[in-house]
């Protein structure tokens, strides 16, 4: 399927604000695509169909995973909305035939993972930049984001930690995992 097919049917699925997000996380990923040097037609697509499970209902998302035989951690289980990652990446590659790279990027676009590939990292990053959003410190990101991808991964890793320490909510551990292996290879880095 093309991206006007795919992007047709995400429309279907979202309403008009997620929608606008989904078709602005695809050109901040097609931006990112640029400046890594990635194939940008793979990542316009998983930036436009990144969401299309997230204004499933709660048992939807819950239903569909069992029944794809979908791992559901414990986390999930209690935060079902983090399911719509999962199920994203089950019909990019089930219904539109996306590579596994496609599929692990938007596996990991809501809570990130360790050893994430460069198109995880893009749409990790393009999902938080995107023109639609607004929040304090978005145009540091976004500058870091073009001069060195992991420290934007990690800046933006630490202020959802802290947000979610400060709110009394459980931390995925693809988080943890994802902030901990970049602050190592920072460490490595820096060493040489």
């Amino acid at each position: 399927m093309n991206f006007e097919e795919i992007e047709a049917i995400v429309k279907k699925q979202l309403s008009e604000n997620r929608f606008f997000h989904s078709k602005c996380v695809a050109k901040r990923c097609e931006e990112l695509a640029e400046k890594y040097g990635v194939d940008k037609q793979k990542a316009k697509l998983i930036g436009i169909e990144h969401d299309i499970a997230k204004e499933w209902s709660e048992e939807k998302k819950i239903k569909y995973a069992e029944t794809n035989q979908l791992p559901i951690d414990e986390i999930e289980r209690q935060q079902p909305g983090l399911l719509h990652a999962k199920i994203g990446a089950h019909i990019g590659k089930m219904e539109f035939g996306f590579t596994e790279d496609m599929v692990e990027a938007i596996s990991a676009h809501t809570t990130g993972k360790k050893n994430m590939n460069i198109l995880a990292k893009i749409l990790f990053i393009a999902d938080a930049t995107g023109d639609d959003r607004t929040w304090e410190d978005l145009e540091e990101v976004r500058k870091i984001a073009n001069e060195d991808i992991d420290k934007a991964i990690l800046y933006l890793l630490n202020v959802e930690i802290k947000d979610r320490i400060n709110k009394d909510k459980a931390i995925h551990i693809n988080s943890i995992l994802a902030r901990n292996e970049l602050l190592f290879n920072r460490k490595l880095a820096n060493e040489k």
